[in-house]
């Protein structure tokens, strides 16, 4: 998979961002089919940086209900990518 379809977005949350800054863990939205070595891949083309871990969670969306019956909620897929304690990935 190409790099850029692989994540799609950082995710910027107060935990997300301490996790950051004191263990050197980065959280990204991945594409449902991606793997531990697609993301690790696109990491390293991305951000430039050498990964040492990735975790993969996947998060079910909680169902809403209305009038109709329920909605399902939306289901993503998060990784988180611990670098190099020397590496740094500015996000913004």
């Amino acid at each position: 998979m190409i790099a850029t379809e692989v994540i799609r977005r950082p995710i910027i949350t107060e935990k997300a961002n301490a996790a950051a800054s004191d263990q050197n863990r980065y959280t990204f939205e991945i594409d449902s089919r991606a793997s531990k070595t697609d993301v690790k891949d696109a990491v390293i083309a991305l951000y430039k940086v050498r990964v040492l871990n990735v975790s993969v969670v996947n998060r079910k969306g909680e169902d809403r209900r209305n009038k109709f019956g329920l909605i399902p909620g939306k289901t993503t897929r998060r990784a988180v990518v611990r670098v190099h304690p020397e590496d740094k990935i500015e996000l913004f």
